[in-house]
C-alpha cells in the first residue's frame, strides 16, 4: 500500500481555517452582492476571527507554554503555527479594514448612509445632539476607573470594547492611566436625527465609543485628559474541565465560565494612532507580546456592522429574503404521525420550514397516546418553542428525557439555564457522557397505537434551533422505520445508562464505530475500482482534518475512485497531487446561508448508498463526540439527496475550488448558465410548495444537467 506520510500532502488546520475566513471576506468584496449583504459578510469575518483566537490560537499558546513539540499533520510545531497564524491574521485584518474604509463606507455614503468614525468630524449641530445624548443616555451607565497607588489595574473583560486614557490633575505634569468600558447594554450604533444633520437625504450614524471619547473630560472632573483611545482584548476562553473529578458537572462548568474573564490575554486591538505611552501601559499590564498586538485603522470590532445591517429602511440594499416553504407531506392540521407512517419525510432547511420539527414535539406533548419523548439538545434558540413543548409534555405526565450538552462551546450558560428549567418542569435531564460531547441530533417519540407500540424518530444534521434553522442549510428525516426506532432506543439507553447493545441495525455512532464505518465505505469503493466495478464518493462536510480518513481517500484516489468533496471550512487534504490525489476535487461554497449539512454518497458498484449525519471528518467528531450517521433508505428521498449533491457540485457562482497547493480560486464558468446552488434550492422549495398534490408530487425532484451519480 502506498504511504502518504509526506507533510507536503497536507494543509495545516489553522491556516486552512484562515483561508476559509478569507473566502467569507471575498463575499464582502463581491460586487454582485447587495451592499448591506457585503457589510454582513465583513461582520461575519470579524466574529469568526474572535472565536478562532479564543479557542484555536489559545490552544496553540497552551501547547507552547507546556513545551509541546509534536508536529501537526503538515509538519509544523506549535511555535511555527503561531508565527504563520500571526502573519496571516495581520494580513487578513489589514484587508478587512481596507475593504471597510476604502470600499464599503464610500459606497454607503453614495447611498445616503454616513458612518462617522471620528467624532472630530461632527458638525456643530451634530455635536450638540451627541453631547446631549451622552449626558442623558450614556453618562449614567458608565463607570470610569483610574489607576494609581491605591487603585490597582482593573479587570478588563474578554471581548469588551474599552477606552483607555492618560489623565492628570489640573496643573500637574504626572499622568495616570484610566479606563472606561463601552457598555454593552447600550446600542453601539447611534443614529443622529435628521434635524441635526446637514442633509435630509442622508442617514447619519456614529459609534458609541466616539460619543464617549468626545466626552471623556466629563468623567474625570478636575483632571486633564491628555489622550483617549479605544482598545479591546481577547482572552483564552477554552474551558479545561476534569469531568472525572467533578462531583457536579453543571456547577463545575459554571465555575469555569467565570474563569474565562481571567484567561490569558492572547490578542490586543488598539487604535493605530494610539499614544505611545498609553500603548506601553496596556502592553505591560495586560502582558501582551508584540505580535499579539493589532493596530486598527478604523473602528475596533467590526461585529457592529451586523447592527447596521439590522437597521430598518435599508431593504433596497439587501437581498430579498427567502421565506421557508411548508413541507407539503405535512398539511396544516393533519396528523403528523399519520404522515410519517405513510412514508419517510425528508426536510431541506432553510429552504423548507423547520416548523414540522417543532410541530412534531408539540404534537407529541399533547397526544394522549404518546408515552415518552427523548431528545438531545446541543444548541437551541433564546426563546425555544421546543423547550416549551418538552416542559408541556412533562407536565402532561409523559416520560421526558433530555440530554442537554453543557459543554457546547459559548452556549454553556444558555444550556445551564435550559437544563434547570427542564428539570423544574419534571423532565429527566442528562448532562452527557464523561469525556465526550454529545453532538448528535436525535429525537425519539414512543407512542401506543392499535397495533402496539410504535417509535417515531427525527434525525438531523443540524441543531434543534429554530433561529439558526433559517440561516443554516441542513437535512432532517422523520421516520418510523422499525430498525431505526430500535437503534434510537439503544442510543438513549446508552446515553442515560451506559448500556451498549450487542448490535446496531442502521445507525452508525461515534465514538464507537463511526470512523471504522467511514474507512470501510471508502475502502470498499477503492476495492470496487480495482476490480473494475463502478466507484464514486461524494462527501459534503464542514471540515476534513482526520489523517486516517484523508489517507483512505488518497488510497481510494490512487485506486481510481472519483472523489468529489464539498468542504465549507477546514480542509487539510490537498487535491490534484499526481500519484496521490489526482482523482480528488474539493470545493467550498460560501453563500447567503451557512452550509452545515453533512451528506455522504457511495456508488457501491451500482447499488448506491446515501447517508446523512452530524459528524465532520475530524478527530474530535470521530473520537471525542457522540455522533450519528443515518442512511436514507427511501428510494425517492435518496434521489432527492443525490440531486442536492449534484446541484452543489454544479455551482459556479458561490463555489471556490481548492488547488493542489491548498489555495482556492473561484469555480470556472465554461459557458452555459450560471448556477447558484442556494438559489436553485430556493426555487425548488417554491415549486414543491406550489404543487397541488400534498404527498406524491412533493416527492419528485428536478434533474440537473451534469449529475452523473447512479440513481
Amino acid at each position: 500500500m502506498k504511504e502518504f506520510g509526506n507533510k507536503e500532502y497536507y494543509v495545516n488546520r489553522e491556516l486552512s481555517w484562515l483561508m476559509f475566513d478569507e473566502r467569507v471576506l471575498g463575499e464582502a468584496t463581491d460586487t454582485s452582492n447587495p451592499l448591506m449583504e457585503r457589510l454582513k459578510f465583513l461582520s461575519i469575518t470579524a466574529s469568526n476571527l474572535d472565536e478562532f483566537f479564543m479557542v484555536r490560537v489559545a490552544s496553540l499558546i497552551d501547547m507552547q507554554h507546556a513545551g509541546y513539540s509534536k508536529k501537526d499533520i503538515a509538519g509544523l510545531t506549535a511555535d511555527e503555527q503561531l508565527s504563520l497564524i500571526s502573519k496571516k491574521t495581520h494580513e487578513l485584518v489589514d484587508t478587512q479594514y481596507f475593504v471597510l474604509m476604502h470600499t464599503l463606507l464610500p459606497l454607503l455614503g453614495a447611498e445616503g448612509i454616513e458612518l462617522i468614525t471620528a467624532h472630530e468630524d461632527l458638525s456643530p449641530d451634530e455635536a450638540a445632539y451627541v453631547d446631549r445624548y451622552f449626558e442623558e443616555e450614556v453618562y449614567p451607565v458608565l463607570t470610569p476607573m483610574a489607576v494609581d497607588s491605591s487603585r490597582p489595574f482593573p479587570l478588563v473583560r474578554n471581548q469588551t470594547l474599552n477606552i483607555g486614557a492618560l489623565i492628570g490633575k489640573k496643573g500637574e505634569d504626572s499622568r495616570d492611566f484610566a479606563t472606561v468600558q463601552v457598555p454593552g447594554v447600550l446600542d453601539r450604533v447611534v443614529e443622529i436625527p435628521p434635524e441635526y444633520t446637514y442633509s435630509d437625504d442622508t442617514r447619519t450614524f456614529i459609534l458609541l465609543e466616539e460619543i464617549i471619547e468626545r466626552n471623556m473630560h466629563k468623567l474625570f472632573l478636575n483632571y486633564d485628559v491628555f489622550c483617549a483611545y479605544p482598545y479591546r482584548i481577547m482572552r483564552n476562553a477554552d474551558l479545561t474541565i476534569d469531568e472525572e473529578e467533578a462531583a457536579d458537572l453543571l456547577k463545575e462548568i459554571e465555575k469555569q465560565i467565570k474563569r474565562r474573564q481571567w484567561g490569558e490575554v492572547i490578542r490586543l486591538e488598539v487604535a493605530d494612532d494610539i499614544d505611545p505611552g498609553l500603548m506601553e501601559i496596556l502592553k505591560k499590564e495586560l502582558s501582551v507580546r508584540g505580535d499579539s498586538i493589532y493596530r486598527i485603522p478604523g473602528p475596533i470590532d467590526l461585529t457592529f456592522l451586523m447592527k447596521m445591517y439590522a437597521f430598518p429602511g435599508f431593504e433596497r440594499l439587501k437581498r430579498k429574503d427567502h421565506v421557508p416553504k411548508p413541507v407539503r407531506e405535512i398539511n396544516d392540521g393533519a396528523d403528523i404521525f399519520e404522515a410519517i407512517r405513510n412514508h419517510d419525510i425528508l426536510m431541506h432547511h432553510p429552504y423548507q420550514s423547520f416548523d414540522p420539527v417543532i410541530d412534531f414535539v408539540k404534537s407529541a406533548a399533547k397526544d394522549p397516546d404518546v408515552l415518552a419523548i427523548k431528545q438531545t439538545l446541543y444548541r437551541v434558540s433564546g426563546n425555544s418553542p421546543i423547550i416549551a413543548a418538552l416542559e408541556e409534555a412533562a407536565e402532561n405526565g409523559k416520560q421526558v428525557t433530555v440530554l442537554v450538552e453543557l459543554k457546547a462551546r459559548f452556549d454553556e450558560e444558555h444550556n445551564i439555564i435550559w437544563a434547570r428549567r427542564l428539570e423544574k418542569a419534571g423532565c429527566h435531564v442528562i448532562y452527557g457522557l464523561v469525556g465526550l460531547k454529545t453532538h448528535c441530533k436525535i429525537m425519539l417519540v414512543v407512542r401506543r397505537e392499535e397495533d402496539g407500540i410504535r417509535r417515531y424518530v427525527h434525525l438531523g444534521t443540524g441543531n434543534y434551533n429554530d433561529s439558526t434553522a433559517k440561516l443554516y442549510t441542513d437535512l432532517g428525516l422523520l421516520t418510523c422505520a422499525e430498525q431505526i426506532g430500535e437503534d434510537a432506543t439503544a442510543v438513549f439507553n446508552m446515553l442515560s445508562g451506559y448500556s451498549e447493545p450487542l448490535y446496531w441495525n442502521r445507525l452508525s455512532l461515534a465514538p464507537l464505530w463511526l470512523k471504522d464505518r467511514f474507512l470501510h465505505l471508502i475502502g470498499r469503493e477503492a476495492a470496487n475500482a480495482r476490480e473494475g466495478k463502478k466507484s464514486h464518493i461524494i462527501a459534503k462536510v464542514n471540515s476534513i482534518c482526520d489523517r486516517e480518513v484523508i489517507e483512505a481517500l488518497y488510497a481510494a484516489s490512487c485506486a481510481g475512485v472519483k472523489i468529489e468533496l464539498i468542504v465549507r471550512g477546514i480542509c487539510c487534504l490537498k487535491p490534484g497531487i499526481k500519484g496521490v490525489s489526482e482523482n480528488i476535487t474539493v470545493r467550498s461554497i460560501v453563500g447567503d446561508y451557512l452550509e452545515h449539512s453533512r451528506i455522504f454518497y457511495f456508488e457501491n458498484a451500482g447499488n448506491s448508498e446515501v447517508y446523512c449525519g452530524s459528524s465532520d471528518w475530524m478527530p474530535r467528531n470521530l473520537l471525542r463526540r457522540v455522533e450519528i450517521m443515518f442512511p436514507i433508505l427511501d428510494e425517492q428521498l435518496k434521489k432527492k439527496v443525490i440531486y442536492i449533491l449534484a446541484t452543489l457540485l454544479s455551482d459556479n457562482v458561490k463555489a471556490r475550488v481548492e488547488l493542489s497547493d491548498g489555495t482556492y480560486e473561484r469555480a470556472e464558468r465554461r459557458g452555459g448558465d450560471m448556477i447558484c446552488a442556494q438559489n436553485v434550492f430556493c426555487d425548488v422549495a417554491d415549486n414543491e410548495a406550489s404543487l397541488k398534490d400534498p404527498v406524491e408530487n412533493s416527492r419528485v425532484f428536478i434533474p440537473i444537467e451534469g449529475g452523473n451519480m447512479n440513481v
